[in-house]
């Protein structure tokens, strides 16, 4: 094979799952049938938004002098303001992320970049400047910003066992989002988290579990091993630990959703047996309410 068709090769191969991404987060964001993400106020700004009569106090040089003239009354021109947030994303590409209990069912990596892939199209559709934080992109609107993000989260390089959320990159004042699987160690959760706080960043945290890891439906011998083996029980009897397992979940549940409203944040947990387009419409209603 010559050189340039071997470097051909493997663009396609690097380039194959940018497509598949694209139009599947563009399908699902399409469903998601939403109004314009900025608000209408005025200030300053570069689009018209309306006239109003003028007051005392306003100078002169707010005048629109062509729309008074057909008045007997002075008008002002007021602009839209419609403020750009920058949200910085955090998609978890640990090796525990690549699971998936059932062939018809996607991996939780795969959901993760789905859905984030998504609501970066609505944000950056109305306006916003969004970006993924730890991996040097930076917020930035447009079309073109949406192909960097697809890059970055169909990036399948080596990764640690469980993953730790990112805050590289993260702007006061303005709304990140979380997507894991949060079976790691919580202190690293507990320790970002606290440090957006501090700097009045407001955002949400998505959840994503397969249903097999919220419902434990193991009895009798089981092998229990991580997605990159780092961890391995064997049992002869699994339904024993049943009761233990899921209080364990609920517990790390609980303190996601406690560590959430103590941030300001909005914690949500979401199955991949689930509808993408209703974990959607979650994600962006709670990022809106932090607009």
């Amino acid at each position: 094979m010559s050189i340039a068709a071997d470097l051909r090769a493997n663009a396609e191969v690097v380039a194959a799952p940018l497509p598949a991404l694209l139009a599947d987060a563009q399908h699902l964001a399409q469903s998601v049938l939403l109004g314009a993400h900025g608000r209408r106020r005025a200030g300053m700004g570069d689009e018209f938004w309306q006239y109003r009569p003028a007051l005392p106090g306003d100078e002169a040089r707010m005048i629109d002098w062509r729309r008074s003239g057909r008045s007997d009354a002075h008008f002002v021109q007021e602009k839209e303001w419609q403020a750009a947030q920058s949200v910085l994303l955090w998609v978890d590409g640990a090796r525990s992320m690549d699971f998936a209990s059932d062939k018809a069912l996607p991996t939780k990596a795969a959901r993760a970049r789905l859905l984030a892939m998504a609501v970066a199209i609505l944000l950056v559709r109305g306006g916003e400047r969004v970006g993924l934080s730890g991996v040097g992109l930076p917020p930035r609107s447009g079309p073109v910003q949406l192909l960097r993000l697809a890059v970055a989260l169909s990036d399948v390089s080596e990764a640690p066992e469980y993953g730790a959320p990112e805050t590289r990159g993260m702007l006061p004042r303005s709304r990140a989002l979380f997507v894991s699987d949060f079976l790691g160690d919580p202190a690293p959760v507990t320790a970002a988290l606290t440090k957006a706080a501090d700097r009045g960043v407001k955002g949400a945290i998505l959840h994503v579990l397969d249903p097999q890891e919220e419902a434990f439906p193991f009895d009798g011998r089981t092998i229990f091993e991580s997605m990159g083996g780092s961890v391995r029980h064997e049992t002869l009897k699994a339904g024993d630990l049943r009761d233990r397992y899921l209080h364990r979940l609920a517990e790390r549940k609980a303190l996601l959703s406690d560590l959430a409203r103590a941030t300001g944040w909005q914690y949500h947990c979401h199955h991949t047996g689930q509808s993408a387009a209703s974990a959607l419409l979650w994600l962006f209603g709670a990022l809106e309410h932090d607009h």
